[in-house]
């Protein structure tokens, strides 16, 4: 029967497999409500942003009518329309013009806050507190807009939607590569616009023990990578064979074909940041390997060639692998060997 497979800590998308339980500090989001807003999913964002601007009309709708109940411009606008012979009283000049019920006032409030009055209802200066009302809505009326476009727009720009073109091998593989065994996986670009500074590091995650009988159930641990350009950073303008030599300061230096399986704790973890060359946005791709997921004795085949004086890449054998001859043995059995030869 199939063994139980391990839950990943990163997915192969890139998300983090890991669920925050139990926070008793829940304030600290309020402290950063920016990126709170940001972070909150795309129905909740726009609740919040219909929310805010209805709510603000009704506080300030609210407000216009008590202004007008007090002045008296109710009773009269009230009079004016059962009988336009009365009319208001003469020298009667209201706070706000044409604004006899409450429907009025939240209509005159809309206008106020988003610019779009017909002409019908205006503040005159018979109310210095309609005027500091009117510029008090305006303002809050700025900053909403200004905070909820904000948010919309760092939504729409986030780092991780540039990071959806850049692609990893389904699988990684482990094969010779200059007489030393290596692991191996692909990684490359769907656009042309390039990811500048783009460094790749990668992780191995698995459950460890101290030698003080402390159980460390995700213990990440660094392994140095090569490419083909030398040290993490990387040119990625076509897709690249990212490589770790596994050597005896690799946590992969006593696997072999027979126990790799049997590694179910394993899980090697590739991260690839950069800048986004056309908004200058740090962006990050992240994508991991199971036990199950990394191939034995098996090469990337080529994708990349030249036509008609220019190379092309073939993206639809990006993850094709062939069989190549490889030690059936640990890497530190292999440089044993090597040695005793």
């Amino acid at each position: 029967r199939a063994r139980e497979r391990r839950a990943r800590f990163v997915g192969k998308n890139g998300a983090c497999n890991v669920a925050h339980k139990n926070i008793r500090e829940q304030g600290r989001f309020l402290q950063d409500v920016f990126t709170t807003l940001v972070d909150l999913k795309w129905p909740h964002t726009l609740l919040i942003f219909t929310m805010s601007f209805l709510c603000s009309w009704l506080l300030f709708g609210m407000v216009w009518w008590l202004i007008a109940f007090a002045h008296g411009d109710l009773d009269h606008g009230t009079r004016l329309q059962q009988d336009p012979g009365e009319g208001s009283p003469p020298g009667f000049v209201p706070c706000v013009t044409s604004i006899h019920s409450f429907t009025s006032a939240f209509l005159f409030s809309i206008e106020v806050q988003v610019t779009i009055g017909f002409g019908g209802r205006m503040v005159t200066e018979e109310c210095p507190a309609a005027i500091l009302v009117l510029i008090v809505q305006n303002i809050v009326g700025l900053v909403i807009n200004a905070i909820m476009l904000g948010c919309i727009f760092m939504k729409t720009s986030q780092a991780h939607r540039r990071a959806e073109t850049l692609i990893f091998s389904k699988h990684a593989v482990i094969a010779l590569r200059e007489g030393r065994l290596c692991f191996m996986l692909r990684v490359g670009d769907l656009r042309k616009s390039m990811i500048i500074s783009a460094t790749i590091r990668m992780q191995v995650v698995k459950k460890t023990s101290s030698l003080e009988g402390e159980v460390v159930p995700l213990n990440q641990i660094d392994i140095q990578m090569e490419n083909p350009v030398g040290g993490n950073s990387i040119f990625l303008v076509s897709p690249l064979i990212i490589y770790h030599v596994i050597d005896k300061n690799s946590p992969l230096y006593d696997i072999s074909p027979m126990n790799l399986h049997h590694h179910e704790d394993l899980e090697v973890i590739v991260i690839l940041e950069g800048v986004v060359e056309t908004t200058g946005i740090t962006t990050q791709a992240r994508t991991s390997y199971l036990a199950d997921e990394i191939l034995w004795g098996q090469r990337f085949v080529p994708i990349v060639a030249e036509e008609d004086g220019q190379y092309s890449v073939d993206y639809s054998k990006f993850g094709n692998t062939v069989k190549v001859p490889t030690p059936l043995c640990t890497a530190r059995q292999l440089e044993e060997d090597k040695s005793i030869m």
